[in-house]
């Protein structure tokens, strides 16, 4: 991303994380699920996951996942994934889960995250919470189920989650392919 600006400052991030909270135990309850358990997606769910998870008061531990291997695309896009190892503090069969990244976008990152959950066994359901939502450019029919800031944004502009500390979203521009290759 280049020419980055501040989007959402750390203020507005706080109130859009309290907002989640409030809608995920509203959802929850509906729900009758008491004993979720909390997962993040490196690095940005994380970072919110955590935050989430501290205003909700789960007793089950955060655990958190790296989905670099299962990406369908990071060949294809240039992504030089840091891998982290993935932890779930407990068995995810028939486990109520909260899967919870920073922003959704083309849904590819939601569905690499599901085959690696599935690849520790088979959760009773699968809640999804996004701090930010992309209107446009969903490559998948993938939705989340709370979310904390809608996005509507012009083709070749992106946001990210920069943090841990304060979190702040960025908004910035995708070099075009012909500007990659004039200065290469």
């Amino acid at each position: 991303m280049s020419n980055t600006n501040i989007w959402k400052d750390a203020a507005q991030i706080d109130e859009a994380i309290a907002r989640m909270a409030d809608d995920l135990s509203a959802l929850l309850e509906r729900r009758a699920i008491d004993d979720a358990l909390m997962i993040g997606i490196h690095t940005g769910g994380v970072w919110v996951a955590d935050r989430l998870h501290a205003r909700l008061g789960l007793e089950a531990p955060l655990g958190h996942l790296d989905i670099s291997f299962y990406r369908d695309d990071f060949t294809r896009i240039g992504l030089h994934p840091q891998v982290h190892p993935s932890y779930l503090p407990v068995g995810v069969d028939d486990r109520h889960l909260i899967l919870v990244d920073d922003v959704l976008q083309s849904g590819r990152t939601i569905r690499a995250a599901l085959n690696v959950l599935f690849d520790y066994g088979r959760p009773a359901s699968v809640t999804l919470a996004t701090l930010a939502e992309r209107e446009a450019e969903r490559e998948l029919p993938i939705a989340a189920d709370v979310v904390g800031l809608r996005a509507q944004l012009d083709p070749g502009t992106q946001i990210k989650l920069s943090g841990p500390e304060p979190l702040v979203m960025l908004l910035g521009h995708t070099p075009d392919k012909h500007d990659q290759g004039a200065s290469a």
